[in-house]
C-alpha cells in the first residue's frame, strides 16, 4: 500500500532552516556548488548545529505516536544528493524522525509543494520563498540570525502571525501606504463587517487548527496569536474575518504602531510571520523569525 500525505500538517523545509549551514553556505557564494558539495561531504560524519527551524519541527513531530501520523516533515532543498546525506544523519543523530526529502541541486525546489500536499515552505532561499507564494503555497523566508526560544513551553507550538499581507490579503494595506493612515482608518471602518479577502498564509492557520482538532489526545498543544498594527476601530474587520473563515486564534494584539517585538517576547512563539522587513528585522532578535514575501510592501522595484 502507498503511502500518503493527504490530510496530514505537511511542512516542507530546506536543509539551511532546518539545520545551521551558514558556514557551508559561505562557501557556496565564494566558489560553486562543487566545493559546498565536497564541504557536506567531507563533514558527513558531522552533525550539523539545529538551525532557525529545529525547534519548531521537532516540537511538531512530538504530535504523532506510534500509530498514528499527523505530521510530516520533509526536506526539499537545492541542495545536491551528497549533501542530502548529512542532513538525514544530522537528523537522525538529533532524534528526527524524518523519512522523505527532495534534493535538487539548484533546480527551483517549489515545483515538488503540490506532490507534496505541503501546508507549509520555509526557506532561507528568497527567489524560492517567491515562487513558492506566487504557486500559491504558504512559505516564509527564515532569518538564520533569530533567536531560539522553542525549548520554553515544551508541550505547546507557538505560532504568531501578522494581519495583512499575512492571514489577509493586502488590500488594505495598499490603501495604507498609497492614500496614509487616515484613509486606511475610514476605509476599514466603513467595511468592518464585510471578510477581508484571504493572505497567503490563511491554509496554515486553517491546518493548524485542524491538527489541534484531531489530537485532543495528544498532550501537545498548539497556540495561535494574531500581532498586527492595526489598532481600533480597524480591529473589528480583522476579528470579523477569522469569524468568517470559522477560525480562531488564542490571543490577538492590536498594537497601533506599537514594538512588536516587546510582545512577541512575552509571548514566546516558536515562529513568528510577518510581510515586512524592518518588523521581521526587530522581531528575529527576540524569536525565530520568516518573513512572507507578499503583498505591496514586497514588490520589486522595476
Amino acid at each position: 500500500m502507498s503511502f500518503s500525505l493527504s490530510g496530514k500538517l505537511v511542512v516542507a523545509i530546506s536543509s539551511r532552516a532546518l539545520f545551521d549551514f551558514e558556514e557551508e553556505n559561505r562557501v557556496f557564494e565564494a566558489t560553486n556548488d562543487s566545493a559546498y558539495m565536497q564541504v557536506q561531504q567531507e563533514r558527513l560524519a558531522i552533525p550539523a548545529k539545529e538551525g532557525v527551524a529545529f525547534p519548531l519541527v521537532e516540537k511538531l513531530l512530538k504530535f504523532n505516536t506510534a500509530t498514528e501520523s499527523r505530521v510530516e516533515v520533509v526536506i526539499l532543498s537545492r541542495n545536491d544528493p551528497v549533501s542530502g546525506l548529512r542532513v538525514f544523519r544530522s537528523a537522525e543523530h538529533a532524534g528526527l524522525k524524518l523519512e522523505r526529502g527532495v534534493f535538487t541541486r539548484g533546480r527551483p525546489p517549489y515545483h515538488y509543494l503540490r506532490s507534496l500536499h505541503a501546508n507549509l515552505f520555509l526557506s532561507a532561499n528568497e527567489q524560492d520563498v517567491r515562487e513558492t507564494i506566487l504557486a500559491g503555497f504558504p512559505a516564509a523566508l527564515v532569518y538564520p540570525q533569530s533567536v531560539k526560544i522553542a525549548k520554553s513551553n515544551p508541550n505547546e507550538v507557538r505560532i504568531a502571525f501578522d494581519g495583512d499581507a499575512v492571514l489577509f490579503s493586502d488590500e488594505s494595506e495598499q490603501i495604507f501606504q498609497t492614500k496614509g493612515l487616515d484613509a486606511f482608518v475610514q476605509h476599514e471602518t466603513h467595511l468592518a463587517k464585510t471578510p477581508l479577502p484571504p493572505g497567503p498564509f490563511k491554509p496554515l492557520l486553517e491546518a493548524l487548527q485542524q491538527l489541534q482538532n484531531s489530537s485532543q489526545d495528544s498532550p501537545m498543544r498548539i497556540r495561535t496569536a494574531l500581532v498586527t498594527a492595526r489598532s481600533a476601530p480597524t480591529h473589528e474587520r480583522a476579528i470579523r474575518t477569522l469569524m468568517s473563515w470559522g477560525i480562531e486564534v488564542d490571543e490577538a494584539m492590536f498594537l497601533g504602531g506599537l514594538n512588536k517585538s516587546d510582545f512577541l517576547r512575552e509571548f514566546a512563539p516558536d515562529f513568528f510571520f510577518d510581510d515586512q522587513t524592518g518588523h521581521c528585522e526587530m522581531a528575529s532578535e527576540v524569536a525565530p523569525t520568516g518573513q512572507v514575501i507578499s503583498g505591496i510592501t514586497n514588490q520589486r522595484k522595476p
